[in-house]
């Protein structure tokens, strides 16, 4: 068969993949890549500092940006390339989401024009390097009860900015230990009159020129972490420090000098998941970047697992590599498969987000809701799958794995810490069955137990395929299932796609169903049922995801010509579908989806499709278009000398 890798790097490369073959082959490869050599943690915080100065000519932050405020509108391309970015130094993919992404994210969606004349270029340029400063060491998650207070003062038309307790200390800010010279603050906006109007976002200088901490602000240093070593998180603490009032980023909400309040949105808690949902483009940008990640670990486990030898056949004399062996293919393959099916799955979401972000802020709202939750659940899944397969990548590389020059310990170090920022992973599960429960027809103006269970009361699941965008290949694709699981059914797609639509359906159902039955119930007796159903709405969430990663390979495959390309990603859409469903198994068997007899049908079948695709899995890593200067880790590429040198 001739080199298919070519063919399915154009697949996967989606919309934007020119912008992914730009930063393949132009300019120096090792730009971007992490340290030459170890580094001591202030040695790798100034390493990265350079290198987040470097990006600056190049397009990723402008074309972030729309062009009233400076740069070009192309959002997909600069979610792609700072996916990329996920090949190289992690420390960099994230000091620059916080630069661009958040930082300037917060300015220019949060912001009107008088902050976007006065801070974006600063921001696009490196010359006003900023933080986010949203989580606090008491709330994390629960951001819409931070602390922290922005209180008008009518005398002075300042905003003042207070920690009240400790638990309001501004924790993990990534830029604010070293390099920060502003922090967009999110706090409880204040009116003179006493009235909190909810959490808004509000500029503050940091330090001044000389880099000391402004009067009142209290800057600290978080330290060595688990991973992401070039990264200078630290945390913010304010006594009462004053800003001019122009510094409140007023899209959403706004003071006047005498102190009366005004915003376009009457309903505090549908105003801030409005301001929330402007921010999307982070969670978008961490999945791209656990994608990519992961990416690099199972091309160099699968080219390690392609030289290295261990054992030979009975009656052989040669050594088989170890991609020879069924529990080792069972570990890639499988992983690979999964990797593809988010790569699409992710591909589709960026341009959800670059047609949602064309309507500057005004997209209509159940599109934006259902980016939202898209973005939720694949960050999660995403992230949880980065965090796996990276460890499974290691073990699957022995003592080579864990040497430091390989580079996968430190994927494994750097990625971990994404399954629980820009958002936790079990939160946004919850955020996902939600926007189910809802069907996106309601907005997100409540996220307490209560109104979940009000939402439930009201779900039906009639519309679940309907509501898909491959909605006319789906059904045409399940009407070709047969009605058993004898003859080979596991490998008819039609099949394989009722079974996932089967389990969503009915997880939903019954989520909704546990949590309807409290609708009526005394509010303790309610978060008592709501609190006892979290473990199956999480999984209804992650069924939802999985039938989605599902429906991106379908498309996928029946976007291709007939030929060797369409066969061979047909057979690694088999194995993501069959290997999820053998996950599954339990609850399928459980639930007369499959008979005893059908459940071992599936996991025979998935031993046979590792078996035919592993002397392809060169082809499938090689795919990913991931340059060797971009992968490092010489003692896994390189295969192992014959003999030893002479001295």
């Amino acid at each position: 068969m001739t080199d298919l890798a070519p063919d399915l790097t154009r697949i996967l490369d989606g919309r934007w993949g020119e912008v992914r073959q730009r930063l393949r082959t132009e300019g120096d490869p090792l730009r971007y890549a992490p340290p030459p050599k170890p580094l001591s943690m202030e040695e790798h915080r100034a390493y990265t500092k350079r290198q987040l100065l470097a990006l600056t000519s190049e397009p990723f932050a402008p074309d972030g940006l729309t062009r009233g405020m400076g740069g070009t509108g192309n959002f997909g391309a600069s979610v792609t390339a700072f996916e990329m970015l996920g090949h190289g130094d992690l420390s960099l993919l994230v000091k620059a989401g916080v630069q661009f992404g958040l930082f300037g994210g917060a300015v220019a969606n949060l912001g009107t024009g008088r902050h976007h004349t006065a801070y974006l270029p600063g921001m696009l340029d490196g010359t006003l390097l900023g933080c986010f400063a949203m989580t606090e060491t008491g709330h994390g998650s629960d951001v819409q009860h931070l602390e922290t207070t922005a209180t008008h003062d009518p005398t002075s038309d300042e905003i003042v900015i207070h920690s009240p307790t400790p638990g309001a200390q501004k924790n993990y800010i990534g830029n604010a230990a070293r390099d920060g010279r502003m922090a967009a603050v999110f706090a409880q906006l204040v009116t003179a009159d006493g009235e909190s109007h909810g959490v808004h976002c509000v500029l503050v200088p940091i330090r001044d020129e000389g880099g000391q901490p402004m009067p009142g602000v209290t800057i600290g240093d978080c330290g060595a972490k688990g991973g992401l070593p070039g990264v200078d998180n630290g945390t913010l603490e304010f006594d009462s420090v004053r800003v001019p009032r122009w510094n409140l980023l007023n899209r959403y909400g706004d003071i006047a000098a005498d102190g009366t309040y005004t915003s376009p949105i009457d309903n505090s808690s549908r105003r801030f998941f409005t301001m929330l949902g402007t921010l999307v483009r982070g969670r978008v940008s961490v999945a791209g970047g656990a994608g990519a990640a992961t990416r690099s670990a199972l091309t160099l486990a699968t080219r390690y697992a392609l030289h290295r030898r261990q054992f030979s056949s009975p009656g052989g004399e040669e050594e088989l590599t170890i991609l020879s062996y069924r529990a080792h293919q069972r570990k890639l393959l499988p992983a690979i498969a999964k990797s593809y099916a988010l790569l699409l799955a992710q591909n589709d979401l960026v341009e959800m987000m670059h047609e949602v972000a064309d309507f500057e802020g005004n997209a209509p709202e159940e599109r934006q809701r259902e980016l939202e939750a898209r973005a939720a659940g694949l960050k999660a899944i995403g992230t949880r799958h980065a965090t796996d397969t990276i460890q499974m990548c290691r073990e699957a590389c022995g003592g080579a794995g864990y040497m430091a020059a390989n580079r996968l310990t430190a994927l494994k170090a750097d990625t971990d810490v994404f399954t629980t920022f820009e958002g936790d992973n079990t939160v946004l599960l919850q955020l996902v069955a939600k926007g189910l429960l809802t069907e996106f027809q309601e907005t997100f103006e409540d996220n307490s137990p209560l109104a979940m269970i009000a939402f439930a009361s009201r779900f039906t699941a009639s519309s679940i395929l309907e509501k898909t965008p491959a909605a006319g290949l789906l059904a045409k694709l399940r009407s070709r299932a047969p009605s058993t699981d004898d003859d080979e059914s596991e490998r008819n797609r039609g099949r394989q796609l009722s079974l996932f639509l089967d389990r969503e359906r009915h997880l939903l159902e019954g989520v909704a169903l546990r949590l309807s039955k409290a609708a009526k119930a005394e509010p303790a007796d309610a978060f008592r049922v709501f609190n006892n159903a979290q473990d199956h709405m999480l999984t209804a969430a992650e069924a939802h995801i999985e039938r989605v990663l599902l429906e991106g390979m379908c498309a996928a495959v029946e976007a291709c010509e007939e030929g060797p390309v369409q066969e061979l990603l047909d057979d690694v859409t088999d194995l993501f579908a069959l290997s999820t469903i053998e996950r599954h198994r339990g609850w399928y068997l459980e639930h007369g989806r499959l008979t005893p007899t059908g459940s071992k049908a599936v996991i025979r079948s998935v031993g046979v499709l590792c078996k035919d695709l592993a002397p392809h899995a060169r082809t499938l890593v090689d795919a990913f278009a991931i340059p060797d200067a971009w992968l490092g880790a010489p003692g896994l590429l390189e295969p192992l000398p014959d003999t030893f040198p002479e001295s």
